[in-house]
This record gives C-alpha cells, structure tokens and sequence, in this order.
C-alpha cells in the first residue's frame, strides 16, 4: 500500500517538475502516525535554489492535499537538492553521470565484489561499468544494484 502511494506521490511531483524544467530524483514517505513526513529530492542543470524548492513544495502540496492523496492528511513536506553525493536509481541517473566517481553497493558480489568504488565507465544494456583506481572494471545489472549514489571528489 505504502508503494502505491509513494508512486501517485512521484507522479504528481514529477508533473509538477518537469513544467518547470526539473527532474525527481527520489520521493521518501517515513514515519507514521502525526509523524509522517514526505520528502522529495528534486534537480535540473546547474543545481536547484531555494526558490526552486519552495515553488515545488507549493505546488506539489496543494495537488496532494486537494487531491486528498494522502490518507489521513497530516504529513510534513520537505523538498529538497539530492546534494552532491546524489542517489542514483534509474538507467537516465547513470546514464547522464557517466564520467563521474560513484559508490555501487551490490546485493550480491559482482565478481567477488560486493562494493564498487571507482568511475562510472557507461550505462549500457541495462548494466552500470565501473573502473576503480586500480583498473578492475564490472558491467553490474541494474537489477543487482542494492544502493548507488555519486561520490564528491575534493
């Protein structure tokens, strides 16, 4: 139950970003009870400002209260900036990083690996490659892919 509603959640989010030229990274619902809170993580080209967040929270909240989304209606609304050590999710997050440093944890080893750390090579055939430092490189499925995000290199 609590998928289906994080999925009509990201469908009115994601209407609301794109018409204003913005992407949803993620979409999180915690909590329970009066606790709940609903977090929404939003990007474009060039990074997002406050004003881009507060826009969206506006109008992603009006949709969802209007609509009556959410069971029971009370809930906090964040929205937010991934930051730059960004979750990646879909084939279009590694796709569009591909160059960059990344952290892929595995649900199982790949190649007796279960953690990569290096730079994403490319994202083809629905596989993410990865070269680390040392020059190991593995083409990791999408679907094997427990948890991924960029890594800020300083």
């Amino acid at each position: 139950m609590r998928q289906d509603l994080i999925e009509k959640i990201w469908a009115v989010a994601e209407r609301v970003a794109r018409s204003e030229d913005m992407e949803v990274v993620d979409v999180e619902f915690l909590g329970g009870g009066k606790h709940r809170v609903l977090r929404i993580y939003i990007d474009k080209e060039g990074g997002v400002t406050l004003a881009d967040c507060e826009n969206v929270s506006t109008q992603v909240g009006t949709i969802l209260d209007v609509e009556e989304t959410i069971p029971g209606g009370e809930y906090t609304l964040e929205v937010s900036s991934p930051g730059v050590e960004r979750k990646l999710s879909q084939p279009r997050d590694f796709e569009r990083f591909a160059g960059k440093r990344v952290k892929i944890v595995c649900k199982e080893p790949v190649d007796g690996t279960p953690s990569w750390d290096g730079t994403l090579i490319e994202f083809k055939d629905n596989a993410a490659t990865v070269e680390t430092a040392k020059g190991k490189r593995a083409a990791i499925p999408l679907d094997k892919i427990k948890k991924a995000n960029l890594k800020f290199e300083w």
